[in-house]
């Protein structure tokens, strides 16, 4: 309580002061431009996807912007050291999102590199999964997918080396017959789940679904 004096809860985007609860206030929170896809219809992820690998569904939450306030929330999660932020976006997701009979059968976020994590201190994703797992009574394995190469963050390149990127991903255990739900931050060139996709795809006869927090396409 003491700390909450000293410390109050501010939004991020206008600094005003809020439940401890939220990230925004609520005019802020009419400034996020959520994207309002289908999880089961087509949308710009599920078109470029289908030019890498075949995917089954596809689902991001809110439009990123280079000078926006989606792009203050994902800095937040991943730099600032604000995991809690995570949690938020789940809820903000389960609202949006209704996999009606077609629950995925497991959820997969994708990893950082040991190195990354250590430095990072937690994965940007993993409360978010884990919120997500819970919500929709869907498991989940944070260690399904291993990345086996340190890199410089996707955020931090420029357009070029993102597609020039060629980072690494491996199975850690058998997985066949499984519908994977596979979760990451930002959604860019797409090269990043197009190398996990395969290698899910190659390990048996499994299918890919992608849910991403934020798109920029």
């Amino acid at each position: 309580m003491i700390l909450d004096l000293l410390f109050p809860n501010r939004c991020i985007h206008c600094n005003k002061i809020i439940d401890p609860e939220l990230l925004v206030c609520g005019l802020c929170f009419n400034q996020i431009h959520f994207t309002h896809y289908d999880y089961f219809e087509n949308n710009p992820i599920k078109e470029k996807c289908n030019l890498f690998f075949p995917v089954e569904n596809t689902f991001a939450l809110i439009q990123f912007e280079e000078e926006g306030l989606s792009r203050k929330i994902i800095h937040d999660l991943k730099y600032r050291s604000r995991e809690k932020v995570g949690k938020i976006l789940a809820g903000w997701t389960t609202e949006r999102l209704d996999f009606k009979n077609e629950k995925p059968d497991l959820l997969a976020s994708v990893p950082l590199h040991p190195r990354k994590l250590k430095e990072r201190g937690y994965n940007q994703l993993h409360l978010f999964t884990e919120t997500l797992s819970a919500f929709y009574n869907i498991p989940f394995d944070h260690r399904l997918i291993k990345r086996n190469h340190y890199s410089k963050a996707q955020a931090l390149k420029d357009k070029k080396h993102r597609l020039e990127s060629s980072n690494t991903f491996s199975v850690t255990q058998a997985v066949t017959g499984k519908h994977i739900l596979l979760i990451d931050d930002v959604f860019t060139t797409g090269n990043t789940v197009s190398s996990i996709a395969w290698e899910i795809l190659n390990a048996g006869n499994n299918r890919v679904s992608v849910l991403v927090m934020a798109v920029d396409v």
